[in-house]
């Protein structure tokens, strides 16, 4: 079990990288395109289209698993102080099952309308030429399912009476 939490935590931290790289591009190519619009009067094309579906696609949805892993999404913990230990347990595992369903369905629609995309070359047109969208409907895809193993890592730890990291 260490190892598969080794790469859970180098998976979610790879993802993480991967978003703030994401970050770091989207402000290099907004600051270029800005600079060359108003000193050169020679905008990047296609700049808006490219921000809005690969840059803020990719840092919305890939850091998911990372975030997951580090239990920052929202939790609500109205009545955990009143439970003991044991439902305290069981709670979690409910809400982590719960979880795991939302993020495999969430994976499993999410996956089927990228290969549609990909299936018919999915692209927009901008100023006549064609910029290729389709590869930006698997990062959702692939956020969720990694997301979804962590959560699946929660409920083996959980199962087995494993502290959760």
């Amino acid at each position: 079990m260490d190892r598969l939490d080794r790469a859970a935590e180098r998976l979610a931290q790879a993802l993480a990288l991967v978003g703030a790289l994401g970050v770091v591009a989207l402000l290099v190519h907004v600051a270029a395109d800005v600079a060359l619009r108003n000193l050169l009067a020679r905008p990047i094309p296609a700049t808006n289209e490219i921000v809005s579906r690969y840059y803020m696609v990719a840092m919305a949805f890939l850091p998911l698993a990372w975030v997951e892993r580090r239990g920052g999404m929202v939790r609500v913990e109205l009545i955990d102080a009143a439970l003991s230990p044991g439902l305290k347990r069981l709670s979690e595992l409910a809400v982590a099952a719960l979880t795991l369903a939302i993020y495999l369905t969430l994976a499993w629609v999410s996956s089927e309308h990228a290969l549609k995309q990909w299936n018919v070359g999915a692209f927009v047109d901008v100023l006549g030429r064609r910029v290729i969208v389709w590869p930006t409907f698997f990062l959702p895809a692939a956020g969720f399912f990694l997301a979804a193993l962590v959560v699946a890592q929660r409920i083996l730890a959980l199962l087995s009476g494993r502290s959760l990291p």
